[in-house]
């Protein structure tokens, strides 16, 4: 018996079956293109994704004959959305998360309602990335879509009618489209009578964890499950995260370092606080029965790294190439210890909280003829997590304990980025035995629908597990701490002059 988690993000989807226990018995992973047809305009191809998660589940599938799956469940990223017809079929790309052409429609609810208002009732801050306003771009700009369509899709329940069901989606997932009332814990009246649309033309809610149904047999046997596989409803892919990382209660915070940087909180009670929406840090349920969870984010973070890497680490790649090592390994070894004297503005493609800024660019700060490319590089990791910090504080000052970081994703394999940032927060930091931790999550959710485990929490305890914990050095947080004042003024200096750009 085992259970599977389904991970569907941006530019590709991974599945991995877990044993009850919490060990990975088999997992798979593919790539999609992003498409591009317009400056800001980025696109995911239905029929791609939809190709892509079946290749991965029917490759873990046949890798678990013996162990095969009695559950599955989805994690996805949020906000992407694509209109179906009255026979289901896409009538167009999916508007991805990280789409920016609906910023007119964000200055509409500005304007209209106000940025309090919208926090009060959805627990999101103002942006454009969300599900609402890419809605109302599409009735603005293609109306014989818009019009053509019966219903519209985010990513989870697109999988969910593709595998044979009726479409239903997750509080935490719905929380991202703009449409969800997080103190009702349904659909927003209000916000669907301003944005002229219909709780038909969305899926059914439910909460995470929620049994959908067994899996068609038509579905199951073109995928090499066996019968009576049940589908379980997943959630967000950053609370679920936080989640497969154990933190389901007050005073742990996820830390996800992958393209971008998350951290999530969790938190017993709904607080639609100030200090919050100023911060622009979203709350939303967690997908841990009973509890909601703060978000926050930078836009790039492991992005940062690549971007080094491709445009001035060509020795270091071909390196890499000849002896079999890891690239970042052989560029982390020229960083020095301690804080670097280059400071980077991480906004490559405009920024995360607290500024949430679509325009805002990045920067590189304090070079002279004497910066080594060790600096430039201890400068991104510094800077990122500089930047993470800021989320954290005001986190804090909203009255979120944050006690412990639990690290995973690709930036958790560096010891010297994790020892960085236990530096930098002053804070501990723990790092995760298994990087999947939304697959994981959603396993979790899988095996505790079922009667696998007694509850979710139940089900955090047998199967997370952290490793080695990163103290930090009280003398060099204190160093980091004078460099972290002179990163927080860089956003407000810099960010006229990059609205001009």
């Amino acid at each position: 018996m085992s259970l599977l988690g389904l991970d569907i993000g941006i530019t590709g989807c991974k599945a991995v079956a877990f044993t009850v226990a919490g060990d990975i018995l088999a997992q798979a992973y593919r790539e999609y293109p992003l498409y591009q047809p317009f400056p800001g305009w980025m696109e995911l191809d239905p029929a791609e994704v939809w190709a892509a998660a079946q290749e991965v589940i029917g490759r873990v599938t046949a890798q678990v004959r013996r162990d095969p799956p009695t559950a599955l469940s989805v994690s996805t990223h949020g906000e992407s959305v694509v209109p179906v017809n009255e026979q289901g079929k896409p009538l167009c790309r999916f508007i991805t998360a990280i789409d920016t052409r609906a910023g007119e429609q964000a200055a509409w609810w500005g304007e209209h309602v106000g940025r309090e208002r919208l926090f009060r009732i959805t627990g999101m801050p103002l942006h454009p990335m969300y599900t609402v306003n890419k809605l109302m771009w599409l009735r603005q700009y293609d109306p014989a879509t818009f019009f053509a369509a019966r219903r519209f899709l985010c990513m989870q329940d697109f999988i969910w009618h593709r595998l044979g069901f009726a479409p239903v989606i997750d509080y935490t997932l719905a929380s991202r489209t703009m449409a969800f009332d997080v103190n009702r814990l349904a659909w927003s009246e209000e916000i669907l009578a301003l944005a002229d649309l219909q709780s038909e033309q969305l899926s059914t809610l439910v909460p995470s964890g929620t049994p959908i149904g067994e899996l068609p047999r038509p579905a199951a046997e073109a995928l090499g499950l066996p019968a009576g596989v049940v589908a379980v409803a997943g959630g967000h892919d950053q609370p679920c995260g936080a989640l497969g990382c154990g933190a389901i209660t007050a005073g742990i915070s996820m830390d996800s370092t992958g393209t971008v940087e998350g951290v999530a909180v969790a938190t017993p009670k709904l607080i639609l606080d100030e200090a919050l929406m100023r911060s622009n840090l979203p709350i939303a349920p967690h997908p841990a029965p009973g509890m909601y969870l703060t978000l926050g984010w930078t836009s790039t973070a492991g992005a940062l790294l690549r971007w080094y890497r491709d445009n001035f680490a060509r020795s270091e790649v071909q390196e890499a190439a000849a002896s079999g090592r890891d690239v970042y390994d052989i560029l982390l070894a020229q960083v020095p210890r301690g804080p670097s004297p280059v400071l980077v503005l991480p906004h490559f493609m405009g920024s995360g909280t607290p500024s949430l800024d679509a325009a805002s660019k990045g920067a590189i700060v304090g070079l002279d003829l004497s910066t080594t490319a060790g600096q430039i590089l201890k400068g991104i990791l510094d800077s990122v997590t500089y930047e993470t910090k800021l989320s954290v504080d005001a986190m804090e000052a909203a009255g979120i304990a944050v006690n412990e970081l639990r690290a995973f994703g690709g930036g958790a394999k560096s010891p010297l980025w994790l020892q960085t940032k236990a530096d930098i927060f002053g804070k501990p930091v723990r790092a995760m035995d298994v990087s999947e931790a939304g697959c994981l999550a959603v396993a979790i959710l899988a095996g505790a629908a079922t009667g696998v485990f007694d509850s979710v929490a139940e089900g955090v305890a047998a199967t997370v597990r952290g490793g080695r914990v990163y103290e930090p050095d009280p003398v060099l947080h204190e160093q980091y701490a004078a460099k972290a004042a002179l990163f927080a003024q860089l956003y407000p200096a810099l960010s006229p002059l990059s609205h001009q750009m």
